[in-house]
């Protein structure tokens, strides 16, 4: 149910756990950050008093994976990316599966549990490429979750090799994909979309593989990269629109936001600092009131940022990070070990905890 009230009334609304329309969303953002904050705190401790046997307020987590791109040759010329290259750039690469196995091998050692992988969308990969690429990461590295293909991959793939995409998933399924990332989200309104990547996949074909994925038993994160050419408004359109995808399937682990880092993209954009990160994180928090997990964005924010995330609606602190290769070529080189998060989320007075995909306890 959604109510309207006043401004005490909504704050008090926020405090008792109950669901806030679009219109209430835009007034609490212009709340002072502090107060915004608190709000979104207190929706984290209601979220998670019930987690973990009844420690959820207790505890923040955080996985051991590495990020794997296969591939950075991409079609769709992404404004906001300075990752992909074409085919005939001398820097183009297609993972080898002697490659895939060293970064592996290094994540095991590490304590990981999975890897992240994603890449540009290749013109020229077969389905049968990522198939035998899925079977023989599973079939080498049991253990390890394939957390694998953003929405859009999907999207180039249902165009690519001309099938639907409850065959496809299925086949990545059958093949070892164990979930699906939440990359390619940006900001789900078409209208922004079409100025930083027009040749990507829209909201509706976004969304679209996440309702596949998600009827299909698979999990899922939700993302947001923010900063650029969107409004306010925008943001929480996009927050509406994967509110209303987890009420129909609630596949949704987790929500990361992020901002956009501009260096050496083509975008031209005034960027945003911790300021609207936190102020855009913490309302995430309020408004996602169905989404179980809110992660902290350290890699673009740095660790002291990614720390105080955790008094903004986070209890997730994501990734190590043994590799990253995109927001990097942005900019961005923030890294950070096990014993960097366990120190940040103890200083908190929080328990650290390392997790799998599905926020199950591993320690």
């Amino acid at each position: 149910m959604i109510y309207d009230a006043s401004v005490d009334e909504l704050l008090q609304q926020v405090w008792d756990g109950r669901r806030i329309s679009s219109a209430e969303a835009l007034r609490l953002y212009h709340l002072p950050l502090e107060e915004l904050g608190a709000l979104a705190d207190r929706r984290r401790q209601l979220i998670k008093a019930a987690a973990y046997e009844g420690r959820g307020n207790e505890i923040v987590t955080y996985i051991v994976d590495r990020n794997v791109n296969y591939t950075n040759v991409c079609n769709v010329y992404c404004k906001f990316c300075a990752f992909y290259r074409v085919e005939g750039d001398d820097d183009a690469y297609v993972i080898t599966h002697e490659e895939m196995d060293r970064k592996i091998e290094e994540t095991i050692a590490l304590g990981g549990t999975q890897i992240l992988m994603q890449g540009g969308h290749h013109p020229k990969l077969s389905l049968q490429w990522y198939l035998d690429l899925l079977s023989h990461i599973k079939g080498k590295f049991p253990q390890i979750n394939i957390h694998g293909f953003s929405p859009s991959e999907f999207i180039h793939f249902r165009e690519v090799f001309n099938l639907p995409l409850e065959e496809i998933i299925g086949q990545f399924v059958k093949a070892g994909l164990g979930s699906i990332p939440g990359g390619g989200g940006e900001i789900l309104v078409d209208r922004v979309r079409k100025r930083i990547s027009p040749l990507k996949a829209m909201s509706d074909d976004w969304l679209s593989v996440m309702d596949v994925a998600h009827r299909s038993g698979l999990a899922s994160t939700a993302t947001m990269m923010f900063g650029h050419v969107e409004t306010v408004e925008d943001r929480i359109e996009h927050l509406e629109r994967v509110r209303t995808q987890q009420d129909k399937t609630k596949g949704f682990t987790a929500f990361i936001s992020w901002t956009f880092q501009a260096e050496h993209t083509k975008l031209k954009a005034p960027t945003v600092g911790a300021h609207e990160y936190l102020k855009t994180q913490a309302l995430s928090r309020i408004y996602l009131d169905n989404v179980p997990n809110i992660q902290s964005s350290w890699v673009t924010q740095g660790q002291e940022i990614g720390q105080i995330a955790l008094k903004y609606g986070a209890n997730d602190l994501g990734s190590i990070m043994i590799e990253e290769n995109v927001v990097s070529q942005a900019g961005t080189t923030f890294r950070m070990g096990v014993t960097d998060m366990q120190r940040l989320i103890r200083d908190l007075g929080y328990e650290p905890h390392q997790r799998d995909n599905w926020y199950q306890l591993l320690n």
